[in-house]
Order: structure tokens, then sequence, then C-alpha cells
């Protein structure tokens, strides 16, 4: 069943989460519940890392900045009424840099879903999707970066927080009913 949600000004839900902690998967489970539309720094990238040879840690950061960049962009020229999902890891750039962006696109209300992960499970994840991964993404010699950053990393707590366990079973049910609850 598909719910809509009616939120009296421009609103922002960021999926949260370091490199394959179930961003992705929680964006596209809420897309298809709540009805509504995502972005995904990995959506705006890929299609220009399809275009280029050896693409290198830099030039990955490079364009994830930049598709940072487009999906504000993309937000601020909506209408004051949408409801956006962002799947990204927000970390990567400074929590200053995200709340400028925030408030230029003229954003009014910020929900953050927080994918907390282990270590062992982050690199267990990551590892399984080395073969599968758009070449120019950082490759087995990420891992233990990885597994330290799941060690340290916080949400960015612009706006209510949900944090959603990776080590149990997602409750769908619960997330929808704190969003709605959040956006009433």
């Amino acid at each position: 069943m598909k719910r809509y949600l009616t939120p009296g000004c421009k609103t922002v839900i960021l999926i949260n989460g370091i490199p394959a902690s179930g961003k992705s998967t929680i964006t596209r489970q809420l897309s298809e519940t709540l009805h509504l539309p995502f972005l995904t720094i990995d959506g705006i990238k890929e299609p220009f890392m399809a275009r280029f040879n050896d693409i290198d840690r830099t030039f990955n950061r490079q364009l994830g900045c930049a598709a940072y960049e487009v999906i504000w962009s993309i937000i601020g020229q909506s209408p004051a009424s949408c409801v956006w999902l962002i799947d990204a890891w927000f970390g990567f750039q400074p929590r200053e840099t995200l709340q400028q962006l925030v408030q230029q696109a003229g954003i009014e209300r910020v929900l953050e879903i927080w994918n907390q992960i282990s270590p062992e499970q982050v690199v267990s994840r990551y590892a399984e999707r080395l073969q599968h991964r758009q070449p120019g993404h950082p490759g087995e010699e990420y891992l233990p970066e990885l597994a330290s950053l799941a060690e340290y990393a916080e949400p960015m707590r612009l706006g209510p927080t949900f944090t959603v366990d990776q080590q149990a079973l997602l409750d769908i049910d619960a997330l929808t009913c704190w969003i709605e609850t959040q956006i009433a």
C-alpha cells in the first residue's frame, strides 16, 4: 500500500550512513511505501564514471562532490511542498557544507535516518559487492578504512534522527510511522 505525505514545507529525509550500510535498500523501500522521489550520489555519479577511464580515488571524490551539489540544486528548484529522500554518506563532506546547501535549497525541515553498522558487517557487505561495483569506486584496499569509519561515523543531526540498527531486521512500518509523525 502506498502512502502519501502532505508536508507544509520543503522537506528532505537524509538516508545517511557509511558506504555499504544499507542506505539504498531503505531508500527504495521508503520511496515505494511513501511514494516519494529519491536522489542518490551514486545515481548521479556513476553515469559520469562510465564515461571515464582510470578513475582514481581523488577523481571519484571530485565526482562525488559534484553529484552532491547536483542533488541540492535539483531540490532547490523543486516546489516548496516537496519531500525528497536523499541517499548519501553525508559524512564525506563537512557538516557546515551540508548546512549551507540545505539553506540554499530552501529546506525548512530535515529528517535523518542513520544506518548504524558494525565494522565486521560493513566490511563483509562491501567485499561482497566489489566485483559488481562500477569501475572507479574504491576497491579492496578501502576495507580497513571502511572498518575504521564504522567505529566513529555519526549522524549529521540537523533535525530529528531515527537510527536503524543494521544488525536487526528493518521494521519499515515503524520507520514510516516515525516519518509520518515528524511531518504531520
